[in-house]
């Protein structure tokens, strides 16, 4: 009897050659009156399919800031030399975790604030030295970004098992991936071979990362000039569905809004209440945490979203994704479809993993995080 057979690539896990798998629908079951099989076989296959499709522009070798392809740089590249890698970046991630529940969102984080000054290279993990200011010390990071010791730690780990072979970058960047899944939220491709820069700059971090107070205009000018564009600012937003920010970082949203001496019009009564209970107007409650998407604080999913078209955001800059008709369609469909929003939060995240990697001979493969060789 003849069948259709449908093919897709989709990479299994970190330690194995992108799996071949193939589904077999009998073109005669497709063609049966009731079609239940066929119903059942496309609802199961669909959202695994509808994952691997939005990523399989990487199925390629990627051009990097120099204008050149690096053909080593793919899924497999540990799988030789170091094949453990993913369990103990696994582990360490999920101790942690068990320890303390922010740390998801905080490693999520890192990641992203590493990939957006000047690429991925894990400057972002070097301490300050006589030759420079570092990243930890803008004021973006500064008493904020966290998990330096949990990256540092299973560095040890990886040193320990395949001793100068495997980058700090490459450990951030899948560690930010285990906290998204240990969270939740997708699994997403990613490849390997990312060599650790020999620098870092404090006023690059300052000027480049997004702020929480900047307009919405000013945020997506930001991800253009890496590369990114505005679809991948609604969706990386989406982050933000875990985790916890700083009063200081939205205060004014809750007494004085743009020096009006009024809360924001937007944000919705019970909420604005509630949170000026967490932070009081003074000084004091600057540090206290407020949960960036308060219906499910550690769970990744689609809820931030929700929030959003409830009015009930944290952050300024997450609210003004409603404010704009482009970036307000995303945010409602994601609400409404939370498949949907993993798709291309998958795809998004690959995207920002490949932003401005060293490979081949340039950087090196720092043998601790904090410190250049």
């Amino acid at each position: 009897m003849n069948s259709l057979r449908l093919f897709f690539v989709c990479p299994i896990n970190q330690h194995k050659v992108p799996a071949l798998k193939a589904i077999t629908i009998s073109i005669a079951q497709l063609l049966h009156p009731h079609m239940q099989m066929a119903k059942t076989l496309f609802s199961y296959f669909t959202i695994p399919l509808f994952l691997c499709l939005s990523s399989l522009h990487l199925v390629t070798s990627f051009p990097f800031a120099s204008g050149q392809i690096d053909y080593n740089y793919n899924y497999n590249y540990y799988d030789r030399s170091c094949p453990r890698l993913g369990m103990i970046v696994k582990y360490g991630v999920w101790a942690a975790f068990k320890n303390d529940t922010r740390i998801a969102a905080s490693l999520l984080r890192l990641h992203f604030h590493d990939c957006f000054v000047n690429g991925c290279d894990a400057s972002i993990l070097l301490d300050d030295t006589i030759h420079f200011r570092g990243e930890k010390n803008a004021f973006p990071n500064r008493n904020s970004a966290r998990g330096y010791e949990v990256i540092e730690s299973m560095k040890a780990d990886v040193e320990k098992a395949c001793p100068s072979t495997v980058s700090c970058a490459d450990i951030l960047t899948l560690a930010a991936r285990e906290s998204v899944v240990l969270s939740g939220g997708p699994y997403y491709p990613l490849s390997f071979g990312r060599r650790d820069g020999l620098t870092a700059s404090e006023k690059a971090a300052n000027e480049q990362l997004p702020s929480p107070i900047e307009p919405l205009e000013n945020i997506t000018a930001k991800f253009t000039s890496k590369g990114l564009d505005m679809k991948d600012v609604a969706v990386l937003s989406g982050a933000h569905t875990i985790g916890f920010a700083q009063c200081f970082t939205f205060k004014r949203r809750l007494f004085d809004f743009k020096g009006t001496g009024k809360p924001d019009p937007t944000l919705e009564s019970l909420a604005l209440t509630n949170l000026q209970g967490m932070c009081p107007n003074k000084d004091a409650s600057n540090s206290n945490l407020a949960p960036l998407d308060y219906a499910s604080t550690y769970r990744f999913d689609n809820a931030y979203y929700v929030n959003l078209v409830n009015s009930t955001g944290l952050l300024e800059s997450d609210q003004a994704l409603m404010g704009d008709p482009r970036t307000a369609a995303l945010v409602t469909a994601y609400s409404s479809n939370s498949y949907l929003f993993s798709a291309d939060f998958a795809s998004s995240m690959t995207k920002l993993s490949n932003l401005g990697i060293l490979t081949g001979s340039n950087g090196q493969i720092r043998k601790k995080c904090g410190s250049v060789n």
